[in-house]
């Protein structure tokens, strides 16, 4: 396993299709200053796609992390959630459900699809980017993600 805050750069695959939102988390990694290679699925099929390597994306990188949302087009968070929990060459890639949902339905089923955590976007600004850094800080310093 990697030793907390050791790894150079982190990849993190972004699932998420408001451009608006993309904008802020772009913006949040920048600000924080950490060397992150944010990757970008605007639907859950894409996403599937680039983490199995399909055509189109024969040289995509095996994240460290996975952002994802629920509300996605041509396939939905959960779905996507269990895929990626049900393939044995993806599961140990943490998920955090980043969401604007705070349905009970949303959050008992993404943890029973095995989510790492679960997060409501902040609609505020300064919180949003106050949510992303304590995620990037998190992941990527605090716990020990497994090895590539």
């Amino acid at each position: 396993m990697t030793q907390p805050g050791t790894r150079q750069k982190m990849d993190i695959l972004l699932v998420e299709d408001n451009a608006g939102d993309v904008r802020l988390i772009q913006e949040a990694f920048q600000e924080a200053q950490m060397r992150t290679t944010l990757h970008l699925a605007a639907d859950g099929e894409r996403a599937l796609a680039f983490l199995r390597q399909e055509p189109g994306y024969e040289a995509a990188t095996r994240p460290d992390l996975i952002l994802l949302d629920l509300n996605l087009p041509r396939m939905d968070g959960t779905e996507v959630l269990a895929q990626i929990k049900a393939d044995p060459h993806l599961k140990r890639i943490p998920v955090v459900v980043l969401t604007t949902s705070q349905a009970r339905e949303d959050i008992l089923k993404s943890y029973d699809l095995h989510a790492n955590c679960y997060i409501t976007k902040p609609a505020d600004l300064s919180q949003f980017l106050q949510v992303v850094a304590v995620v990037e800080q998190f992941w990527f310093e605090t716990v020990q993600l497994p090895p590539d």
